[in-house]
């Protein structure tokens, strides 16, 4: 397993493991053979009209076969954007660490319908019969529909190209809402029933979807937040104790001062076992959303509250960092973010549970120096262990562009803590399930099926179906798949919104605790204790993490050398950064060289 765990590098596709490859190959080939199978099924009965060519004849059966095999791709589209998915952790996947499986899916399904609908109008057009674009059948293929859909399909799809989804992000991301218009006429072009083969995955995402909306209707209880020189902030907010999750775990974040619409990712960087009551997320000023958070928090006249909506958190179902003897952990910028996360918890392992635990080596990389203050993060702003000398942690930091240590005002370089007021609106983040979510899930997907089945039966018997064979017309396809999703969209939001209800009562009383939190006293900011270096450090915890670390000025890390040096039976190498560090390191762990080297990537991206 560990060979087929190793990463390879493929353009196009990035850092993938042989598993994935394989699995990937696998995919592609069903996809052939499904094709090659249908035409060579449609060509053997190939029959000609009258005054059609037999390419024209072929390319109507080739144009039609292609629909159908994107068709198999997109039953499996929505499975790895389904955030609280019930499948993705029989695999032991995370729905962010998904997310290229999503893109691959997208690429393929949208490739064969583009050549489906590129198909057709050519033989539309050879055999002049353009005006089939215009026709919208009552009981059959409506092509009206099928159009709609491809070109929402083909906005959304342009809009994915890197390029452009990096530097217009907002154009991405707001495009990417066409996927509503693409599956409601999705389902008129090729009717309901024809359709269920893509219901598995979209009914769970329907389901994900909608319990992500109620959540976010909340405001949730934002208590402070720490304010650093490198335009970075840690935000903290009050959390049910009930409330757990694993590190590395993300949660998605909407400030409607700064977009009502607009969702961002974010890695929690608190421990839930450490600070039971808290989850704090550390935000970088990279992008204009970000920038603006900033600017909001860090103005002068800073504000005594911000209004804030969470979904989630999302994250790994179990991880054991123990069964490495040694941790390596590769970070550039902003991507030391899910470290302070792992750190943390072995902190609380090594402190709490007694356990050994294995030795750290944390490799990051900054610009400036200032960006340094992001290491005062890695310790929590209060309850700071007092046996966290008992971590074996060694820090290299690196600062790439800047030869040596800049001399400015003291001042200037201050962590700076703002708290914010309660509000009796505001609500500690819980889980939108309860302790029990797992079970509460898999009431809503049964109860809300199980109805949906039943109330389409009795509809079916007796509206439907009198229609159909006692009178002298059809039932039109496009009404039913009207009243099919109306029905499925109600259940879901019955069973749903009823064990929403449920456990938002059971957690009134914690609410109600937060709110009473009024005379809470603010807890004073420490200085920087890596940008001030010559000051004198006044806790056990921060002096042991000072010693630790060696911060070097005008190179970037050898992350050769320093890996391959690493002779432990094994090392679990961590990276998080941009893409060109990320590649680095996975190419040295899949060299060959060094066996001992068992690599993860826990960044992803858009």
């Amino acid at each position: 397993m560990t060979l087929w765990k190793r990463p390879m590098i493929i353009r196009s596709l990035g850092i993938v493991s042989r598993i994935e490859l394989a699995f990937l190959v696998m995919f592609i080939s069903l996809l052939v053979w499904s094709f090659s199978t249908y035409l060579h099924v449609s060509f053997a009965n190939i029959t000609l009209q009258s005054g059609e060519k037999l390419w024209e004849t072929k390319l109507d059966s080739a144009a039609l076969r292609l629909g159908l095999v994107g068709n198999i791709c997109l039953a499996f589209l929505f499975f790895p954007v389904t955030r609280g998915s019930s499948v993705l952790p029989l695999f032991g996947l995370t729905s962010e660490a998904s997310i290229k499986y999503h893109i691959w899916l997208g690429n393929v399904v949208m490739t064969l319908f583009t050549a489906h609908g590129v198909c057709y109008i050519i033989y539309w057009a050879a055999t002049h019969q353009l005006s089939e674009m215009l026709k919208w059948d009552k009981t059959g293929v409506s092509n009206v529909a099928g159009e709609i859909a491809l070109l929402c399909g083909i906005v959304m799809w342009v809009a994915t190209i890197p390029r452009i989804r990096r530097k217009m992000f907002e154009l991405f991301f707001y495009t990417h809402y066409l996927y509503i218009l693409f599956i409601i006429f999705f389902l008129f072009h090729v009717g309901i029933s024809y359709a269920f083969i893509m219901l598995p995955g979209f009914y769970l995402f329907l389901i994900d979807r909608y319990l992500r909306f109620l959540q976010s209707r909340q405001r949730v209880r934002l208590v402070s937040a720490r304010i650093l020189p490198c335009e970075t902030v840690e935000l903290n907010f009050s959390k049910s104790q009930g409330s757990s999750f694993n590190p590395t775990s993300i949660i998605f974040m909407n400030v409607p001062s700064i977009s009502k619409l607009q969702w961002h990712p974010f890695t929690i960087s608190s421990n839930s076992n450490l600070e039971p009551e808290k989850l704090s997320v550390i935000i970088k000023g990279e992008g204009s959303w970000s920038k603006k958070l900033y600017q909001i928090l860090s103005s002068p006249s800073s504000i005594d509250r911000l209004d804030v909506s969470i979904e989630g958190p999302y994250g790994p179902v179990s991880t054991n960092f123990l069964r490495h003897d040694t941790l390596v952990m590769v970070s550039g910028g902003s991507g030391i973010t899910p470290f302070i996360s792992i750190i943390r918890e072995l902190i609380f392992k090594s402190e709490t549970l007694k356990c050994k635990t294995p030795q750290i080596l944390l490799i990051c990389a900054f610009k400036n120096s200032s960006d340094l203050t992001m290491l005062d993060l890695l310790l929590p702003i209060s309850a700071i262990p007092s046996e966290f000398s008992k971590l074996e942690l060694q820090i290299e930091a690196y600062v790439t562009r800047e030869k040596q240590p800049t001399t400015q005002n003291e001042q200037k370089h201050l962590t700076r803590t703002v708290w914010f007021k309660p509000n009796p609106s505001d609500a500690p983040i819980t889980p939108i399930l309860g302790q029990n979510s797992w079970l509460w899930l898999a009431a809503i997907i049964s109860s809300s099926f199980i109805i949906f089945l039943l109330f389409m039966g009795i509809l079916t018997r007796y509206y439907i179906y009198p229609i159909d064979h006692n009178t002298n017309q059809i039932y039109s396809y496009s009404v039913r798949t009207v009243i099919n999703m109306l029905l499925i969209c109600i259940c879901i939001a019955i069973t749903a919104t009823a064990a929403f209800l449920w456990n938002k009562k059971q957690n009134a009383m914690e609410t109600k605790q937060i709110q009473n939190m009024e005379g809470t006293t603010p807890e004073a900011s420490p200085n920087s204790w890596f940008y001030n270096a010559d000051r004198e450090l006044e806790s056990f915890p921060q002096q042991s993490l000072f010693q630790s670390t060696n911060v070097h000025y005008g190179e970037r890390p050898d992350l050769k050398r320093m890996l391959f040096e690493r002779k432990e039976s094994s090392v679990g190498v961590f990276v998080c950064g941009p893409k060109k560090m990320r590649h680095e390191v996975a190419g040295i762990c899949s060299s060959g060289l060094s066996d001992n080297l068992h690599f993860e990537s826990i960044s992803f991206s858009w």
